[in-house]
């Protein structure tokens, strides 16, 4: 009876040990979690227009938290425009970007304050003038040597919330400049992302001649602030 006992225990301790084994040994071979199976971060988007779309996509690409940034047209009347549609400047679009980024490494207060940094947000022509043989009526939007309603400075907000950013960031901004802030702020209907080869434009084509002339100072100029501000991408500096 006793030796009875004895291996009824000894099977059940045998058992045992192996059934904890075994399960040591399933999660050893089980496949660890890797960063493609991990949720991916929550982004969120602004759109601005500074200027040719050229100068800004790379000036924020440079942007630490920033993901993605596409040129395209927005603010206008005209569906689907082409890069062709928005040089008559008749569309009503302007040149803009949009922005993807990581609200949990930048805010958009902090995008939309850079934007002050990034063009001259009041540039209008004060009186009428004729530029390469066209006339242009006082208001006239530009940037550098780029006029036109496609030029012009412009947040597109899509929520209450990024309205009330954009506009006490522009009032915050206006005690730096002493002419009026002229930025348009007003509710993106329609983003149309331009044509494949405005994208990453500067990189792709960094002898042209626009690119070596405007867009290169613009951005180098661009890197400093960032760099003051503490916000710059590690691998740009």
């Amino acid at each position: 009876m006793i030796d009875s006992s004895f291996s009824f225990v000894r099977i059940i301790v045998m058992k045992t040990a192996l059934t904890l084994l075994t399960t040591f040994l399933m999660a050893s071979l089980a496949p660890l979690s890797s960063a493609a199976d991990a949720p991916a971060a929550k982004t969120e988007t602004a759109t601005i227009g500074g200027g040719c779309f050229w100068c800004v996509e790379a000036q924020y690409l440079l942007v630490k938290g920033v993901k993605k940034v596409v040129s395209g047209y927005a603010g206008g009347k005209t569906e689907n425009p082409t890069y062709e549609d928005i040089c008559t400047g008749e569309t009503g679009h302007a040149e803009v970007i949009q922005i993807e980024f990581d609200p949990a490494v930048i805010s958009l207060k902090e995008i939309i304050d850079l934007f002050w940094d990034a063009h001259d947000p009041t540039s209008v022509t004060k009186e009428d003038m004729v530029k390469h043989g066209k006339l242009l009526p006082k208001g006239t939007a530009y940037q550098g040597n780029d006029y036109g309603t496609q030029y012009r400075s412009a947040i597109f907000y899509t929520s209450d919330e990024q309205k009330k950013i954009a506009l006490a960031s522009r009032d915050a901004a206006q005690k730096n400049w002493k002419d009026p802030i002229a930025t348009e702020i007003a509710p993106l209907k329609k983003f149309y992302p331009a044509e494949d080869y405005h994208q990453n434009f500067k990189a792709l084509n960094p002898n042209q001649g626009y690119v070596r002339a405007v867009v290169d100072p613009k951005t180098e100029k661009f890197k400093h602030t960032l760099e003051e501000k503490g916000k710059i991408k590690p691998a740009a500096k």
